[in-house]
């Protein structure tokens, strides 16, 4: 694209993600939904509203035979988000996708499992961190965001706030998670956050303002699920045990 291509499709791009932030999408919708408009700008070089029907047709055809339906599904619903509420125009030809349904079960580790899991981590945060994923059933950004005062010990429970569909609920804490946490906060002191972000001093995770990097977590267990030799594909979404 030239510049003031360019130009034009970034006011569009950013008008996409205030739209999304605007009707609540969570942070993983608005990243998906983002990534849509980009992969398909980068794959023609312009910007989305110049492609024609038969242009896009031949794109998802593409994408059916390089991706999974889910990410051809999440792509069909990122573009309709553009077209309806940032272009306001007809978005009629995203039915010329109509993913299969396509019900799978996550992986699920054993107990021992996830005892290897938690051996192998290396680093403090991260062994906590898979600790309290797995105890609780957590969703991997819903442990990333737990706070200190999300935390009741004494009723021995765990307050989630804004899980999947924006709900808030309580999950029961077990007795080791409990002294887990508690080890590590003791560690870094951080006022808010359980699981700081950053890295180096005690003193750096003290004074972080946002939670660990979800990339971080995601490397860790990839990273514990290979050195223990186990085929399982990552639970990134919810982590269960049998």
């Amino acid at each position: 694209m030239n510049t003031i291509e360019q130009t034009h499709f970034e006011k569009l791009y950013n008008r996409h993600l205030r739209a999304l932030k605007l009707r609540g999408m969570s942070d993983a919708t608005i990243d998906s939904y983002a990534r849509a408009v980009r992969r398909v700008t980068e794959h023609f070089d312009c910007s989305p509203e110049r492609l024609s029907t038969e242009q896009l047709e031949v794109y998802f055809a593409e994408l059916v035979e390089s991706h999974s339906w889910s990410t051809v599904k999440i792509d069909r619903n990122g573009l309709q988000f553009f077209w309806q509420y940032v272009l306001k125009k007809d978005w009629q030809w995203i039915k010329i996708i109509k993913a299969p349904k396509i019900q799978t079960l996550p992986d699920i580790l054993a107990v021992s499992e996830v005892e290897q899991l938690i051996a192998v981590t290396y680093k403090l945060r991260y062994k906590v961190f898979l600790l309290a994923t797995y105890s609780m059933g957590l969703r991997l950004g819903e442990t990333l965001s737990l706070q200190v005062g999300d935390i009741d010990a004494e009723r021995k429970q765990v307050h989630i706030r804004r899980g999947k569909g924006h709900k808030d609920r309580f999950v029961p804490l077990p007795d080791l998670t409990c002294y887990a946490l508690r080890d590590l906060w003791r560690k870094h002191r951080n006022p808010v956050w359980l699981f700081p972000s950053g890295t180096g001093s005690m003193e750096t995770l003290q004074n972080a303002t946002t939670p660990m990097d979800r990339g971080g977590a995601q490397a860790a267990m990839k990273a514990a699920l290979k050195d223990c030799g186990i085929k399982k594909k990552p639970p990134f979404t919810r982590c269960v045990i049998a």
